[in-house]
């Protein structure tokens, strides 16, 4: 069985702005568990939610995300 390819970039966005999941959740007010769903790819944040953590996190939102494209 083929591995699933990771949806969004929000782990290595974190990482490289040297902030953790908890930071994130009380600045968007979500519980610690959904932003860890989100940063392991098992669900996948709402688009408006993935405007607002690029916007946290003063980024583009494009960063958040994984290309399609090969």
């Amino acid at each position: 069985m083929e591995e699933t390819n990771s949806l969004n970039r929000i782990k290595i966005a974190l990482i490289e702005k040297q902030r953790t999941g908890k930071w994130l959740a009380r600045q968007l007010s979500k519980s610690d568990t959904t932003v860890s769903r989100w940063v392991s790819n098992k669900v996948q944040p709402s688009v408006e939610q993935l405007f607002e953590i690029a916007d946290i996190l003063d980024i583009d939102v494009k960063d958040l995300l994984n290309s399609n494209k090969k």
